[in-house]
């Protein structure tokens, strides 16, 4: 059994006759309901690689969410850290395939910027914002500068199903460093498919160091935005 830190909660894997599962126990109270990310899994897996839903359930201690172990590992393990540039692309082509895969028009969630942009603004006035907590490119700013920036919503380039969390860790890679599946949906909903790549390419900094994002551009087969990646980079700090 080997356990994982999460935001609020536990993930492990079980090992057994059955093969490999995963547990993901989100504890009464931290904020985290699994019933919302296995709805999404379910409705993606018919079009994408995700891990399959073995089941679920909750009491007065928490939630639970059982998956079968999806192809792969991934992307941020020490074999993966160690050849950034595969990683890299193979992150960039995993993202453009599931914005690819799956279906807008039919999509019942949304990660729409509005929804975020509103989220922000009342947690805002309740003060649950803190400036110390972002990442040093946003720090210089107030909350309420941060706001205002947040109001000025880009106009949309793709409308796409967004992962949600498009972070190196959420995409599986096989063996020869190839994508293989998505893990950690949470948030996926229709949105501009900018508020996963901006993201996506953050993400390799934080995770192989700085000067891997244009690698995933050209993987995703997109120009870079700067407008965009600005933007939803700040939004991410702000949500």
């Amino acid at each position: 059994m080997v356990w994982e830190n999460m935001v609020g909660g536990l993930t492990f894997e079980l090992t057994g006759d059955g093969g490999h599962q995963f547990v993901k126990w989100a504890p009464a109270g931290c904020g985290i309901d699994v019933r919302i990310e296995e709805a999404r899994m379910i409705w993606a897996a018919p079009y994408t690689a995700v891990p399959k839903v073995v089941g679920s359930g909750r009491d007065e201690t928490g939630g639970w969410l059982i998956t079968c172990a999806a192809l792969g590992e991934n992307a941020v393990t020490d074999r993966w850290k160690c050849d950034p540039a595969a990683a890299v692309a193979a992150i960039g082509e995993g993202l453009r395939a599931l914005h690819d895969a799956l279906p807008v028009d039919s999509c019942p969630f949304s990660w729409s910027v509005e929804q975020r942009v509103a989220g922000a603004q009342r947690n805002a006035r309740l003060g649950h914002l803190d400036p110390s907590t972002w990442h040093p490119d946003h720090r210089h700013l107030s909350v309420g500068e941060a706001i205002r920036l947040a109001a000025e919503i880009p106009t949309i380039d793709r409308l796409v199903v967004c992962h949600g969390d498009a972070c190196a860790p959420n995409t599986l890679l096989t063996d020869d460093g190839r994508w293989s599946a998505h893990v950690d949906l949470g948030a996926l909903g229709v949105a501009d498919r900018w508020a996963d790549i901006a993201v996506a390419t953050w993400s390799t900094e934080w995770n192989y160091g700085p000067g891997w994002d244009n690698a995933l551009l050209d993987a995703y087969g997109i120009a870079p935005d700067p407008v965009r990646t600005r933007y939803y980079r700040l939004l991410w700090d702000l949500t």
